[in-house]
């Protein structure tokens, strides 16, 4: 027999040609002390190392591979999915310290953004990067500038200058949210510590919530109260998930409400997790959110000293800037420390979900109205409605209207009536020419349905849908054309890549659109592949602006 060569294992993680730099390892160690060295935490400590070092740089990825016993290409691909991470190759330069980002999604295009940013560029010199980025979710104060980490609303150049010259490049958080103390004066958690006492409630609760006719309040509409019978149901250990991730242009609810009252908002997530049985709750943040996340723990902190019994484990988690990370199943695999990849289904995360196991998927805002619609009963949430839809719902109204912001009103009720009794009415000189219902996905409607009440099942046969019911308007002063480019080159920017229908798809699409003329035919056919072949819900969606240009606005694109 001949002898063989036996070479020793290499341990898992292990680089292949790159060798560990102690002195990197050393600063990885530094900055990422204090966190449990495993995959699903990937991310946090890729957050932590460009915190110290604004931007990633290939020794300290090596490092941190070897740190978590990851392969360097694991790290690597993770670093360079989400927008948010400046990786710095060997031999290139590092970016300078302080970015400003200035949104250019459409409600910030309408009010000048791009000019901004031409005005910026030449501005500043090497010191300061100008990075334009998609919808930052401060659509109603456009144009909007992030000085680092300090979102300027209605930005101009001498805005942005004063906030570089000053340092404020830090999270702006309110001041003037309602703590602990307050909330329980208001009779806050005294449901949350019923459901602890009295295990019979929870059917109450879920019965309530269906009568109330409680839908997912993140845009899929999915009715709550059957959403967690669907869970009771699954085997043990079950997890929750919520989607703090509003990165669809002209959406800003969640961060609305949670700047104000993230214990209602908790108070809901404890319910949910006692009613359903969950040990562990995990909160998905955005990034762009840095003021939003410093509120979360604040709040979970306060909850902790003051509630006096036990808690399910409450994990705050932040995105690294990936619309993708909104869909369900991406946002599980962006916690577990991945790239945002959304899965195939079935199996729902229902049933395999975050780490494996059953996972109850929930927005914010759809937690946020638990504690009220069972304390005040289910007909006070349904009666609310108008055109016999059923309940509240919250609009991010943004674009030509006097008065953006988050506006509180019945489901069903009309653009039109939004806008006169909500909105103060359309900005001087301008006339109502065109709106978004839901969002950049949700398509394009002329003023002529403008009557049509606004709330889920109720635009599909117009060809779009309500979402998360962010509302952006146009008016005789704007083109549908230009908004709808806009969308498509923004779902080009944040595909994910997993699809080819997709991927090649918006690219295309956005090719296709910049022509005087544009190829409908081919155009229709390009949306029908996307439509019906994408993975998930941005590729299938992604054609409703082509289409709603092409349909109630053909004097735009038939000839210039």
């Amino acid at each position: 027999m001949k002898n063989s060569v036996h070479k020793r294992a290499r341990p898992k993680g292990a680089g292949k040609g790159r060798a560990v730099d102690l002195a990197a390892r050393a600063e990885v160690s530094a900055v990422i002390d204090g966190i449990e060295l495993r995959r699903d935490h990937l991310i946090e400590c890729l957050h932590r190392i460009q915190d110290a070092y604004k931007h990633l740089s290939t020794r300290h990825l090596t490092a941190l591979a070897d740190l978590l016993q990851l392969a360097p290409a694991e790290v690597y691909e993770v670093a360079t999915f989400y927008h948010h991470f400046d990786l710095v190759r060997d031999g290139e330069d590092a970016p300078p310290s302080l970015t400003v980002r200035v949104c250019d999604s459409v409600s910030c295009a309408l009010f000048g953004a791009e000019s901004l940013i031409n005005e910026l560029e030449s501005q500043f010199g090497e010191g300061v990067r100008i990075q334009r980025v998609p919808c930052v979710g401060r659509c109603d104060a456009a144009p909007v500038a992030v000085v680092g980490q300090n979102p300027v609303g209605h930005a101009d150049a001498a805005k942005v200058s004063a906030c570089v010259d000053q340092g404020q490049v830090g999270p702006q958080t309110p001041v003037d949210w309602v703590r602990y103390d307050a909330y329980c004066a208001d009779n806050g958690y005294a449901l949350a510590k019923r459901c602890q006492d009295d295990p019979e409630l929870g059917k109450v609760i879920i019965d309530t919530l269906d009568s109330s006719g409680l839908r997912g309040l993140g845009g899929a509409g999915f009715p709550a109260g059957r959403k967690w019978r669907i869970l009771k149901d699954q085997v043990a250990p079950r997890l929750m998930a919520v989607n703090i991730d509003e990165g669809e242009p002209g959406t800003f609810k969640d961060r609305y409400y949670l700047e104000r009252d993230p214990h209602r908002f908790l108070e809901g997530v404890l319910i949910a997790a006692r009613v359903v049985g969950i040990d562990s709750c995990y909160l998905y943040v955005r990034d762009e959110y840095p003021g939003v996340i410093e509120i979360l723990k604040a709040a979970i902190e306060e909850l902790k000293a003051g509630f006096g019994r036990p808690l399910p484990e409450l994990i705050v988690r932040r995105g690294a800037g990936a619309y993708i990370c909104g869909e369900e199943s991406a946002m599980i695999e962006s916690i577990e420390g991945k790239r945002g990849l959304p899965r195939l289904r079935p199996p729902y995360v229902a049933e395999v979900g975050l780490f494996g196991r059953p996972t109850l998927e929930h927005n914010c805002e759809t937690l946020y109205w638990v504690r009220d619609i069972v304390d005040n009963g289910a007909d006070w949430f349904a009666d609310q409605g108008r055109r016999g839809r059923k309940g509240l719902r919250s609009f991010s109204v943004s674009g030509r209207v006097k008065k953006p912001g988050v506006h509180l009103a019945p489901a069903g009720i009309s653009l039109r009536e939004l806008i006169d009794e909500f909105c103060g009415g359309m900005l001087e000189g301008h006339s109502l020419y065109a709106y978004f219902p839901g969002g950049a996905s949700g398509g394009i409607l002329p003023e002529a349905l403008a009557d049509e009440p606004l709330d889920f099942d109720t635009l599909q046969p117009h060809g779009c849908f309500i979402g998360s019911a962010a509302v952006m308007v146009l008016s005789d002063q704007d083109q549908v054309r230009d908004a709808a480019l806009n969308t498509l080159k923004f779902f080009a920017h944040e595909s994910c890549g997993q699809c080819t229908p997709c991927r090649v798809g918006c690219d295309r699409a956005t090719e296709l659109m910049q022509h005087p003329v544009w190829d409908q035919t081919l155009l229709e056919e390009l949306a029908t592949v996307m439509e019906d072949a994408s993975i998930c819900g941005l590729g299938q969606a992604a054609p409703n602006p082509i289409r709603c240009t092409i349909k109630y606005f053909p004097h735009e694109v038939e000839s210039q």
